[in-house]
């Protein structure tokens, strides 16, 4: 059987039309800058096929599999679920890190922000999904640590769940410190159940998505040039 390559592209899952989307364009990015590459789209939850299903079927078919979490961090899902799903076939599929860390994502960050009008000396929090794992939490704080270089105002951290300090708390505690105009950073690669609890969150502003940015496209592609079993 003639080996070929294949890219799965692992995201979470999401019932929002807006960010299913996201993973679609996504992988239609990959595609044209891989031409001769099959792409496939996986899930973690809430949305079919799953990656264990998908890497199962393009290694039974001869396909030598790379995947890529379209996660920002590492945590469970790409310690756990993307590593099980891979982990059955040896020599023929490998899964490697998390999108993030990298400055280039918080650059678009600090872009997203310019974009929404956020003030030069406003407060902001980067706002992450969150993971229970300590590992996943430091990789999400070298992001914002990118931010605060390039920003007047304070910046600091804030998670959905699992992690603290939660969106809300971190908005008022900047509040406190004397913040006039509190912005958060979404930093999630699209709209879904965490992008619409930002807007609930207290502050004055929040940013879109990184979404089927250039930028998460080159993210995507780095890595895919330097796979490691997971």
């Amino acid at each position: 059987m003639e080996d070929t390559t294949a890219l799965v592209l692992c995201a979470h899952g999401t019932a929002d039309p807006r960010g299913q989307q996201t993973v679609l364009d996504l992988a239609d990015a990959v595609r044209q800058q891989r031409p001769t590459t099959t792409v496939a789209v996986a899930y973690v939850d809430v949305q079919e096929p799953s990656v264990d299903e998908v890497v199962e079927s393009l290694v039974t078919q001869g396909c030598s599999v790379t995947v890529v979490p379209l996660l920002l961090s590492g945590g469970y899902h790409v310690q756990v679920d993307i590593a099980r799903a891979v982990a059955p076939h040896p020599g023929r599929a490998s899964a490697t890190a998390a999108l993030g860390p990298h400055p280039d994502l918080g650059e678009l960050l600090l872009t997203r922000l310019r974009e929404a009008g956020a003030a030069p000396d406003a407060g902001v929090v980067v706002a992450a999904a969150g993971s229970s794992r300590p590992d996943a939490s430091r990789d999400v704080e070298e992001v914002t640590d990118v931010v605060r270089q390039g920003w007047a105002g304070p910046v600091v951290t804030g998670y959905g769940s699992a992690a603290a300090p939660d969106v809300p708390t971190a908005v008022a505690q900047l509040r406190e410190q004397g913040a006039r105009e509190v912005a958060i950073a979404a930093y999630l690669l699209g709209q879904g159940h965490f992008h619409t609890r930002l807007e609930a969150a207290g502050a004055d502003l929040v940013t879109a998505p990184l979404g089927a940015d250039p930028v998460v496209v080159r993210r995507i592609l780095d890595r895919a040039e330097t796979p490691h079993p997971a």
